[in-house]
């Protein structure tokens, strides 16, 4: 049984930085892409980013590209998000995700797992 924990989210000032960590467990991860997607209240769920666990290339959404960063630590089979230089309209509640298909994968119905969410709110 696959299972997605995110931890890290929090308060956070406007300019500030975090660091959400997701740790994967139930199965080998190797052929999976793991994504990171947000949701802010009253609107969809969107993408943010996500890494290829296989070779760790990464894939960001365009209005983030620069910000945050995605990256990987196989021994802990934990996956990170690193947000810099935030603002008022990234606070959501960011979720984890876990996919085996192959190709541009920023839809959330891509992805087959779902971890419970993190809170993330900035502050202006």
């Amino acid at each position: 049984q696959v299972q997605l924990v995110e931890s890290g989210g929090g308060s956070v000032q406007a300019g500030g930085s975090l660091r959400l960590s997701c740790a994967a467990s139930g199965r080998t991860f190797s052929s999976y892409v793991m994504g990171w997607f947000r949701q802010a209240p009253g609107k969809e769920r969107e993408f943010v980013g996500g890494i290829r666990w296989n070779g760790g290339s990464t894939d960001y959404a365009d209005s983030l590209k620069g910000r945050v960063t995605i990256s990987r630590d196989n021994a802990k089979n934990t996956v990170y998000l690193q947000m810099n230089s935030q603002k008022p309209e990234d606070t959501a509640v960011y979720y984890c995700a876990a996919t085996r298909r192959v190709g541009v994968l920023r839809s959330p119905n891509d992805y087959d797992y779902w971890g419970q969410g993190t809170q993330v709110t900035v502050s202006s």
